[in-house]
């Protein structure tokens, strides 16, 4: 079962404030993001690590590396030799199991280099009431890099897929924090999704190796469903006859009510629905929330959007609470499933304190909600505007 996120919670002001505060004041560097090159990310937790960009840093159309945020549910392996690493293809729905090295793959297949959206399905958590455990991701658990690989598509054709085959799933080589010899997360998608032309076997990021945290040296990438379908460091892909039933599969796990409920309400797993196409959205990423600017003078404002399987259709900018918007100029995406630049301008017209909203639209005419969409167990598919702090003087 599917399921995207419906309704509207009116949280008024407490959903304001966490959604207007003026940037904190800088924090010195964490040592652990440090030491792998994202001294500007925010840790969340250190084990497994998980960190998340500020919006305002996610302002390029690539999100380099060191920018890319962070989500891991184990230890990744310390031994990545793409010359050793091996892939294999198997499961109740493979004809002709088999396995590749990363040269074999390289050579005997169809390079791609596509943009891709990669979300964390829990982005946007921390502003749920009652909250929701897990990370509390604000707006940065999500980026776009160009990803350069071979179509999925065509390996698992090499590889024969039955008639009966419902789902693909992966297993990655990273490790059980609690250092039990047991699989961390092993999800996946429907077979419609994995022979899209743009899921890819992944063996580079930005046109270098993919970093450790980041799944090296080979990972999927599937553009516009939950970052957690995207697995690292893979070992096996999986051609199953049912729904995949690894860990993080079931519960409520990547899932959120089939029907809406009320904030707080009690959710039996069987009334769970898997997250598939994420929702639309959009980032503001300049100018950082809390900037001073002269009333009067045009601001200059950028950022990005995203659908999901879908494209934008337009974004709109308002100064004035939602009661009125303006249209930005949107750019198309470079390929389907990257996000889309936006840019507007707006002038506050005297001094004071104002915010600045975004709402992007998709192609079927979905748009993002003004404040939080429908309360889940777990903080999934936040999509609500977002907005910066604006002073006038």
């Amino acid at each position: 079962m599917a399921a995207r996120a419906t309704g509207m919670v009116a949280l008024g002001p407490l959903l304001l404030r966490a959604q207007t505060a003026a940037a904190p004041t800088a924090a010195a560097p964490n040592a652990l993001l440090v030491s792998h090159g994202k001294p500007d990310l925010r840790l969340l937790n250190d084990r497994p690590i998980n960190a998340e960009t500020p919006a305002h840093l996610l302002d390029d159309e690539v999100t380099p590396a060191e920018r890319f945020f962070v989500r891991n549910n184990g230890v990744p392996p310390t031994d990545v030799d793409p010359a050793n690493w091996s892939l294999t293809i198997g499961g109740e729905s493979c004809l002709r199991p088999r396995s590749f090295s990363i040269a074999q793959l390289r050579s005997e297949f169809t390079q791609r280099s596509l943009r891709l959206v990669v979300e964390c399905g829990g982005n946007g958590r921390a502003e749920f009431r009652p909250r929701a455990s897990g990370n509390q991701w604000t707006t940065g658990a999500v980026a776009c890099a160009e990803w350069t690989g071979v179509p999925l598509r065509e390996v698992l054709a090499r590889c024969g897929v039955g008639a009966d085959a419902v789902y693909v799933a992966y297993v990655g080589a990273d490790k059980h924090l609690s250092g039990a010899d047991k699989r961390t997360i092993s999800r996946g998608v429907p077979i419609a999704k994995a022979m899209e032309a743009e899921s890819l076997l992944a063996f580079e990021m930005n046109g270098a190796p993919i970093p450790l945290l980041h799944g090296a040296p080979l990972r999927l990438v599937i553009g516009g469903w939950p970052g957690s379908v995207a697995g690292k460091w893979l070992t096996d892909i999986l051609v199953r006859d049912r729904v995949h039933d690894g860990p993080k599969m079931g519960g409520k796990s990547y899932r959120v009510p089939c029907e809406s409920v009320a904030p707080g309400a009690k959710v039996a797993d069987d009334d769970m629905c898997i997250i598939e196409s994420m929702p639309v959205k959009s980032l503001i990423t300049h100018p950082e929330s809390g900037v001073r600017v002269t009333a009067g003078q045009p601001l200059e404002l950028r950022g990005h959007a995203w659908a999901g399987d879908r494209q934008v259709s337009r974004v709109e900018v308002s100064t004035d609470y939602g009661a009125t918007w303006s249209p930005a100029t949107l750019s198309p995406p470079p390929n389907r499933l990257a996000w889309q630049r936006f840019r507007a301008r707006v002038v506050p017209p005297s001094p004071g304190y104002y915010e600045v909203w975004a709402r992007a639209t998709d192609e079927v005419g979905v748009s993002q909600p003004m404040l939080l969409p429908g309360w889940n167990p777990k903080g999934y598919l936040n999509n609500a505007c977002h907005r910066i702090a604006v002073q006038a003087v």
